[in-house]
């Protein structure tokens, strides 16, 4: 059994098609398939259900194709073992986030590439709790920066980094002068610009705002942290946010933010990175510098723009 058997097999369980794995791998069709056609003599099984096309996995493929994602991912490791002791940390890191940190993953990035400056930071974000969990586990992210459930902790090496608290932005006609706090059943009255319900942040506020006994529907969802900003500074809806958000994204014009209470909820955000050792060096380098920032007490500091009331 050779490593681009293998490579061969896990690009058509991703592409589901003979012609664009084999495009994705630059080899030719008949080299593809006869390597997997190798590969299935050599296991004495039959890996993929052939028609005329492509017809899926057999029960077979379908476990071979997890053994396989992890024997290529630490193959990827243990060349990039070998690099690191000869020229330090080379290669790429590829990140995953979901909106919710995707205003503050800018701090750990700089301070992995601070200490490892021939690294390359591969960032893919506005991913959903579960695209995010999946290509984790499967070995298609190094870490991922996430808020993560008990139940998503399976296989992963999970490590705290920041609790974040949430504020209601919206145009200060919106509000009552010299408010500086509202609690969430307040904040339910109001016209809602909120992400998308698969986006893990969205979960929460939906579970604190069942928790003060009301159920929202917000007249604008999306997926996207700026089009979330954009609505609420045309002055026709509100939001609630991190409050980590405001120091890579302050609040211009007449948008205000206020400290949302009853209850005071907090959320852990954390660095995840796959369990199986030795793993990912990459990974572990990061996991180290973004640990090492004090994040927590990075975001109680004033913001630059309001050092008399600071949202707390």
């Amino acid at each position: 059994m050779l490593f681009r058997q293998l490579e061969y097999f896990v690009a058509v369980a991703r592409e589901k098609h003979f012609a664009r794995a084999a495009a994705a791998c630059y080899v030719s069709q008949p080299a593809l398939s006869a390597a997997i056609a190798k590969l299935e003599r050599e296991l004495n099984v039959t890996l993929i259900n052939r028609g005329h096309n492509y017809e899926g996995l057999t029960p077979e493929g379908e476990r071979l194709v997890v053994w396989a994602k992890r024997i290529l991912a630490e193959q990827d490791a243990f060349k990039a073992e070998v690099a690191a002791v000869q020229s330090g940390i080379t290669g790429t890191l590829r990140l995953g986030t979901e909106p919710t940190a995707s205003t503050t993953l800018a701090l750990p990035v700089a301070a992995f590439c601070g200490a490892h400056p021939l690294a390359k930071v591969q960032v893919r974000s506005r991913l959903s709790a579960q695209t995010l969990l999946r290509q984790l586990r499967e070995f298609e992210l190094d870490a991922a920066i996430s808020h993560f459930a008990p139940e998503d902790r399976e296989s992963l090496q999970v490590v705290p980094l920041y609790q974040e608290r949430y504020v209601l932005l919206a145009s200060g006609d919106q509000l009552m002068p010299q408010t500086h706090t509202m609690t969430w059943a307040e904040a339910a009255q109001l016209p809602l610009a909120l992400l998308t319900p698969d986006m893990r942040i969205r979960q929460l506020i939906d579970s604190v705002f069942a928790e003060s006994g009301v159920v929202v529907t917000p007249q604008v969802e999306t997926d996207s942290v700026a089009s979330l900003y954009a609505h609420v500074g045309v002055g026709e809806w509100a939001s609630i946010v991190p409050h980590t958000w405001l120091r890579a994204m302050p609040v211009i014009g007449r948008t205000r933010a206020v400290r949302l209470v009853a209850p005071d909820a907090r959320a852990q955000v954390s660095v995840a990175i796959h369990a199986a050792t030795p793993g990912s060096i990459a990974a572990r380098a990061f996991v180290n510098a973004a640990t090492g920032l004090s994040l927590d007490a990075f975001f109680d500091q004033p913001l630059p723009t309001e050092p008399e009331h600071h949202v707390r």
